[in-house]
């Protein structure tokens, strides 16, 4: 049977220099994630919609962005393709923020391409935040992939096999024992089965400020998972991932070259940029900057408290 096409269609018209594997990398968790990847230049993000299943492609074409959408859902994410694609990314007043530190400016301008996307969408991010919290990321990912694949629906769309990420209600009523052969321990299994039985309210924040005090106020999500969370689903620029093993030493080389910096450190380091401070890491794991390494080599992330 021949695979129907798309039924929405959009052209969008990014800036000059735009970079899209760049720009949504942060959508996908690996090149192998089951409900999202960059395939022969293209991007496919699968999805759940108040309208129904949709995968959105996005694929440059003569400077410009085509974006498709197939399922039900169709319309709902074209008519977003452009926040997804991070088209919407605001980066008003940067430029001048960044010219104050000669790092933060050399990086602006290599990765001036590089765009923050806004999926409109909490749970997708919060399920895979959870599964990060304290451990290292292959660990993490294999949690998150054993459960989108446990809780197997196929997404729409001619990529196959391309998996939506599940259902909150299936999740909110899975036992513990349904994550514990994936490497999840009770405490994350409880953490995700609390917050995606919330995902219907959590979905209605109006803004990352209300997600935020709605995310934390579940137990187990603190200000690192918030902050992972709202830096996609609403392209928050400040957030900054408060409690993470690695970015307070990165932000505290590259800003101060100084080897180790805690939290406090991190902060003071990048309040000249608020409103922009998550932005500041985000262009600082894009150019690679690393603090130095002692002793036995760590895991690159994630060792996030929660």
């Amino acid at each position: 049977m021949t695979e129907p096409g798309p039924t929405a269609r959009r052209t969008l018209r990014p800036p000059a220099g735009y970079r899209l594997a760049a720009s949504v990398g942060s959508l996908t968790f690996s090149p192998y994630d089951p409900c999202a990847r960059i395939a022969a230049g293209s991007f496919w993000w699968a999805t759940r919609t108040p309208a129904g299943p949709a995968t959105l492609a996005l694929r440059p074409a003569a400077g410009e962005l085509v974006a498709e959408g197939y399922g039900p859902g169709a319309d709902w994410v074209v008519e977003r393709a452009d926040g997804i694609a991070g088209l919407r990314d605001d980066v008003t007043g940067f430029a001048e923020l960044a010219a104050a530190h000669p790092v933060v400016a050399r990086l602006a301008a290599q990765h001036r391409g590089l765009r923050m996307p806004a999926t409109g969408q909490v749970f997708p991010r919060l399920l895979r935040a959870v599964f990060e919290q304290k451990v290292t990321g292959k660990e993490a990912y294999r949690a998150y992939a054993a459960t989108v694949r446990h809780f197997r629906e196929p997404a729409p769309g001619p990529v196959q096999p391309l998996l939506l990420p599940p259902e909150p209600a299936a999740v909110a009523a899975a036992p513990y024992w349904v994550f514990h052969p994936f490497g999840v321990e009770q405490r994350r299994a409880e953490t995700l089965r609390r917050a995606a039985a919330a995902a219907e309210r959590l979905e209605r924040c109006a803004d990352a400020e209300e997600a935020t005090r709605r995310l934390t106020a579940i137990p187990g999500i603190g200000p690192w998972t918030a902050a992972e969370v709202v830096r996609i689903a609403y392209g928050d620029p400040d957030a900054v991932s408060v409690g993470d093993y690695h970015i307070p030493n990165t932000v505290a080389w590259a800003l101060a070259g100084e080897p180790r910096g805690d939290d406090t450190r991190m902060l003071a380091l990048l309040e000249p940029f608020r409103g922009h401070r998550g932005r500041v890491c985000l262009l600082l794991e894009a150019g690679g900057v690393h603090a130095p390494r002692y002793g036995p080599r760590a895991p690159i992330r994630s060792f996030a408290r929660f």
